[in-house]
Order: C-alpha cells, then structure tokens, then sequence
C-alpha cells in the first residue's frame, strides 16, 4: 500500500492510497468464484457457472462491493500510519481500473486544528458582582402584588400602569398587513410590549374613542417585511381598567406556600430564590465573559463539519422553541447563516477549553459534581429522588461531569487572568440575563 497526504485547503486534507494490484484481484477474483458457486442463473446448473458469466453479469456490483471494503480497511491502517485525526467522515472516491492494474482511491476530509493556547495571564476579564438589597426585596414583593392585581373600569383617560381593551388594524400605505389587526386585545400601558410609540399612543384616551396612532416598525423588528416601515393603527378604545393591588395580609402571605402568613418568612424564602439566582446570573455571566475573551485572544482554524454540525443543532433547538408558539408545520425553514457565527463560536470554545483542560491537566471533582445535582434537584419537590436518578443514570452522570469539568476550566481562567470586579445591581444583571 503506498499512501499520499496532501494539504488542500485549511484543514482539509487528501489522502491518495494505491493498493497492488494483486491484492485487489486477489479479493475480486475470491468473490467471482464463490458467486460462481453459489448464485442460480438460468441456462446453468447450480455451482457450474461461468466465472465469465458472473463477472459480465455481477463484475460492476463486485467491484463496488470489494472497492468498498478495501477502501475503508485501508484507509483506516493509512489515517493510524500518517497519525491524522479526522474531523468528520471522509468522503472516498475510487479511481477506475483494469483488471491487473493497481487500485487507487482518494479520500477528503478534515482534521482537527492544532490549538496552542496563548497565555492566560494576558486574558483581560470584567466580572460582574451583585448582591440582592431590601430595595430589590420590596420590589420582589411589589410585583407579587402586581401578579395578583385586580383590576377596576374607569371613566378617565387611560394611563401607564393602566390595562387597556382595544381594537386595531394596522396598515402599510393603505394596505392591512398580515397580523396588523386584532379585536379585544388587552394591554398594560407602560410594559413596552408593543412597538415604540403604539402604548404612548394610547395614553390620554378613553374608553369609547377612536383615534390613529402613527409609528414606525423598528429596523431590527422580527419580521423582515415590516422592518422600519411606517405604519398607522386605526384604534377604538373599548375599556380602561385601573390597577387594584391587594393589601400584603396574612391571607395573600399564604398564596405562595407560607402557612404561618408572615411576610417576614415570605420574604426570607423570596431572598434565598432570588440569591439562588443571582448567583447562577452571576456565574453565567463570568462564564460569557471568560469564553468571549478566550475566543478573542486566541485565533484558531475550526472544521467546517463540525460547525455545519453545530448548525443543525442549532437550528433544531430553534424550531422545537417556536414551535411551541407556533403550528409545527407552518415553520419557516430556517436559513443556515441564521446560527452560523454562534456555531463557529461554540466549536472554538469546546476546542480552546478542551485545551485549557488538557494543559493543565485538569480532572473532574466529584465534590463540585454532587454540589451541581444537589444545586439542580433543589428546583424539585422531592430532590432526594431527583440526586438518586442522576446517581443511577450513567449519561446524566457524565453530562454533569462534563459541566462540571467545564466549570472548572472556566475558574482556572479566571485565576490566571487579569479580572477586573464591576459592581452591577440585581436588576442590572437579572435583566440582562433574561434578555
């Protein structure tokens, strides 16, 4: 066997493999003669069949049968000799032959880049820090209250905090768009849940007015065909309703689980979810940080296998989240440059702390593992069931390990590198985690 490798692009590589001829005919002429035994044709006794009449017959399909099998055996022996470490499946291409002639077949494909990690030390990280005050506690309280409104007609004009019932149709030019028109719809003036100006609009009217409203669809707006177009909405205002907060009794103390009624313990259960979350904000928000700069300060060749896998991935998370909100089959294929430079970004990472993790010879703690699925059972009713079914299932077990291992690369970074502490409030760090 005599074997190529030829750098063409990147990563891709070319492997050129020629096997000797007598080995080749050597494996077709072996499979000529046991189909010669063994296949019935008409006009032939069983067993007494022409090997020229099996190979006129069946010679392309044995070809392919035996080009196959050596192409894969060969290949794998040529990848071990030439210490390549492919990135995605080969794609194989068999050269044409004459019987007596050597066999030679190509096959494409990616390695893995060869990482050299510049020095942690140089990294520059901001790390945001935060902590839950009583003035985040009061607002906690005050938007229970909020979710637990009633809310009163009025006879005045409508205004922010205000919940409006209304009619619109929206048109383009004249012309009603799909989606711009709906009957009975509620709103809470103020929330920003529409469009910029479409609640301001609406601020100063009363129930039983009809008005228009002219604002324009944002430039980054969702839907491409409405992005920065003026548009006016054609409103008549059905009902204004004023918020009634209830009062913080033992009763409404009760509705979230606290049977002795004292705010004092609701707001001692309220803290502790709201540090519990906080807290995972604030690792997540570390953790961007560290992987942004990791990305930035190293430059690395990625496979174009693994990133167009990685696409897939993506876009499968995607369509299982709209379609949730929407009618499966309806959905829109979504385009591949959509999730491409997210999906080059998570390759290179799982490179760049692959790296980290083999350099600095980091192994997983079993400590931080148990603290991962305790952290994760707590969300449950019963996490004494939820620590036993990860104990018992081997790839939930090792999903965790990885996280976890995950976890510690990213805190050996953050050891090393030049961290910078940036003071954020709750809702500076909440909100941006929910957006």
């Amino acid at each position: 066997m005599q074997v190529s490798v030829e750098s063409t692009q990147g990563l891709e590589r070319k492997l050129t493999v020629t096997i000797a001829a007598a080995a080749f005919d050597k494996e077709y002429d072996s499979r000529v003669h046991h189909l010669a035994k063994t296949q019935r044709v008409d006009g032939f006794r069983p067993g007494k069949v022409p090997t020229s009449v099996v190979t006129k017959r069946f010679g392309a399909g044995i070809f392919q049968e035996v080009a196959g099998e050596l192409m894969q055996r060969n290949f794998s022996e040529a990848v071990m000799t030439e210490k390549l470490n492919l990135a995605a499946r080969p794609n194989f291409e068999p050269h044409t032959r004459e019987k007596g002639q050597d066999f030679t077949f190509t096959a494409t494909f990616e390695v893995y880049p060869e990482v050299t990690l510049s020095p942690l030390e140089a990294l520059s990280i901001e790390k945001e820090t935060a902590e839950v005050t009583e003035s985040d506690l009061d607002k906690m309280i005050e938007t229970l209250r909020k979710q637990h409104a009633e809310w009163n007609a009025v006879e005045r004009e409508a205004a922010n905090d205000d919940q409006v019932t209304l009619d619109f149709e929206g048109s383009i030019d004249g012309e009603v768009f799909e989606g711009g028109k709906a009957e009975g719809f509620d709103i809470v003036l103020g929330g920003g849940k529409m469009i910029p100006g479409f609640e301001s609009g609406i601020v100063g009217h009363a129930a039983g007015s009809e008005f228009t409203i002219d604002v324009n669809f944002p430039e980054d707006y969702h839907a491409e065909q409405l992005k920065g177009k003026a548009v006016q909405f054609a409103i008549k205002l059905t009902k204004v309703e004023e918020q009634i907060l209830p009062e913080i009794t033992p009763e409404f103390v009760q509705k979230f689980g606290v049977e002795n009624g004292e705010l004092e313990t609701l707001k001692h259960d309220i803290k502790q979810n709201m540090v519990r979350e906080l807290g995972q904000a604030l690792k997540n928000s570390a953790k961007d940080k560290v992987l942004n700069a990791l990305v930035e300060n190293n430059e690395i060749e990625i496979p174009k296998a693994l990133v167009e896998d990685e696409i897939v991935v993506l876009r499968k998370q995607a369509m299982e989240r709209y379609g949730k909100e929407m009618d499966p089959e309806n959905l829109p294929e979504l385009p591949a440059e959509l999730f491409k430079e997210q999906a080059e970004k998570r390759v290179k990472v799982g490179f760049l702390l692959g790296e980290v993790i083999n350099v600095n010879e980091l192994t997983v703690d079993q400590e931080k593992v148990t603290a991962l699925i305790a952290s994760a059972a707590s969300a449950y009713d019963n996490p004494a069931e939820v620590i036993e079914y990860y104990k018992n299932n081997k790839e939930m077990m090792q999903n965790m390990e990885n996280v976890a291992l995950e976890e510690q690369a990213v805190d050996f970074i953050i050891e090393k590198a030049k961290v910078t502490e940036v003071n954020k409030s709750f809702d500076e760090v909440m909100n941006k985690e929910v957006a």
